[in-house]
């Protein structure tokens, strides 16, 4: 019998399907007079911020822009974008793009109703205040920011990837729109696929997993694993991008209730020494982390490797178990992932680093999570398995 209560949070509204994007005005007007829209200046030259100031224009909403977030968001990014927030008298945000521009719409909106920087919110339920209200339009199928409590901002002086959570600056509005992820390149594609899937599947194996986070994870895992591939192959492809968005939002809410784990506690430090993207590295460190942590709860996994269509009647728990790791190395492999050797990362660098990043992973509070606890000599063995691998 259950006798423990849960939480679940989520936007006010969460609109999915093609067009929702020009839905963007009707809810503005509801929550403000002037908006930032905080994007990335190759969405604003490939047109994909077309209909959402159409939409803003129709519904009498005048807007200004922040486009310079080009890649994971700094404490820079914060500052300067609260500076043009401030300057051109906006009241809400509009952040249109993948996780970099929400997430740092997230941190603008926490620095306009909170005095402080964002190094003094790092960690969880730091910030005081509700931030500004924020509506947020991912134009890939990925990191789910646009459903989550939690924002990644660097300190660069200190190549620290600080993971920030709060319930304080969720959207308020969520509108997920398989249109706008026509233009991603087959890389972006592959990278933020494959995030959503680490999402899911944290999100099912995280000590913190509950009903609802549950059936939102595992359904996230059936849909990405049965659509990434032909949203990789064909850009065009409508209806893999349209399930691809629905299993990003899905893998998105559950992992922001439930919590990651392991690999992403890992992921975020290579992210901040070699700056490669959050989504390969995940992948990188995935097959390897599910071998590792599968001791921890056979059941789950083997419950993920029916959900990625692996066969496993008649097998044992733990040997169905260890299908997904196969599973997952072979869409690796399908989507053409690189190693970390191939995305230059330098071995006497690492070398000189793999301590400390298995000691940031653990200080992120993420592989708490994970069901089989990681010691941090573990860490770096698998690290350096990651390294390793050809």
């Amino acid at each position: 019998m259950m006798t423990q209560t849960y939480q679940f949070k989520a936007p006010s509204v969460i609109v999915n399907g093609p067009g929702a994007a020009k839905e963007a005005g009707s809810f503005a007007k509801g929550i403000g007079k002037k908006a930032l829209i905080v994007t990335d200046r190759n969405l604003e030259k490939f047109g994909l911020l077309n209909d959402v100031k159409n939409s803003l224009e129709m519904a009498g909403i005048p807007f200004a822009g922040y486009n310079n977030v080009m890649n994971e968001p700094t404490m820079d990014h914060s500052a300067e974008g609260l500076n043009i927030y401030r300057e051109t008298q906006a009241d809400f945000l509009v952040a249109v793009g993948g996780g970099s521009p929400i997430d740092a719409a997230k941190s603008i909106a926490a620095l306009a109703n909170n005095p402080g920087k964002m190094s003094d919110f790092a960690g969880a339920n730091r910030i005081p205040r509700p931030g500004a209200p924020l509506i947020a339009i991912p134009t890939t199928a990925g990191t789910g920011s646009e459903v989550t409590q939690f924002t990644i901002i660097t300190d660069t002086t200190r190549d620290v990837k600080m993971l920030i959570s709060s319930p304080h600056i969720m959207p308020r509005v969520a509108l997920v729109d398989p249109l706008m992820t026509l233009a991603m390149p087959r890389s972006i594609t592959a990278a933020t696929g494959l995030d959503a899937l680490t999402h899911a599947i944290e999100a099912y194996v995280s000590v913190k997993a509950q009903p609802i986070t549950d059936t939102l994870a595992l359904q996230a895992i059936r849909v990405i694993a049965g659509n990434l591939r032909q949203a990789w192959s064909n850009a065009d492809n409508l209806e893999a991008r349209t399930h691809m968005a629905i299993g990003a939002l899905q893998a998105g809410l559950a992992f922001s209730n439930s919590s990651v784990a392991l690999v992403h506690g890992m992921a975020r430090p290579i992210g901040a020494y070699f700056h490669v993207p959050h989504g390969v590295s995940n992948a990188a460190l995935l097959p390897l982390v599910i071998e590792f942590s599968i001791p921890g709860n056979p059941q789950r996994y083997a419950e993920i490797a029916g959900a990625m269509g692996e066969i496993t009647g008649g097998l044992s728990v733990l040997d169905a178990a260890y299908l997904t790791a196969g599973a997952v190395e072979r869409l690796n492999r399908d989507l053409k992932v690189p190693t970390l050797k191939e995305l230059g990362v330098e071995e006497k660098k690492f070398n000189s680093v793999v301590e400390q990043m298995a000691a940031d992973a653990i200080a992120s509070g993420s592989p708490g999570n994970n069901p089989r606890q990681a010691t941090q000599e573990e860490i770096v063995e698998l690290y350096r398995k990651a390294f390793s691998k050809e």
